[in-house]
C-alpha cells in the first residue's frame, strides 16, 4: 500500500511539473528545426524567404515544393507553435 501511494504521489509531480513547464513555454513558440515539406532536419544554407519570414528546408527540392503552396507550409508551422525568423527586412 506504502509503494502504491508512492508511486501514485512521483506521477502526480511528474503530471504537474510537466503542465507547469507547459504553460510556461506557451505562447513562446519554438524556433524551425524541421523542413516544412519533408520533415527532416534543416539545413540553415538552405531557405527562402517569404513575407517577411525565413524558412529553412533539408535540401533544395523542398524550396521548389514550398513555393507552390507556401501558405500551407506556414500555417502548419505555426499551428504546431514554429516561429519563423523574421528576415532584415522585415518590419
Amino acid at each position: 500500500m506504502k509503494k502504491i501511494l508512492i508511486v501514485m504521489l512521483v506521477s502526480f509531480s511528474l503530471v504537474f511539473a510537466g503542465s507547469v513547464f507547459a504553460a510556461d513555454t506557451a505562447g513562446k513558440g519554438q524556433p524551425q528545426t524541421t523542413c516544412p515539406v519533408l520533415g527532416g532536419k534543416i539545413d540553415k544554407k538552405i531557405y527562402t524567404d517569404y513575407k517577411g519570414k525565413r524558412i529553412y528546408f533539408c535540401c533544395s527540392g523542398c524550396v521548389g515544393v514550398f513555393k507552390k503552396d507556401p501558405e500551407k507550409y506556414i500555417k502548419q508551422m505555426e499551428d504546431q507553435g514554429v516561429v519563423l525568423e523574421k528576415t532584415q527586412d522585415a518590419k
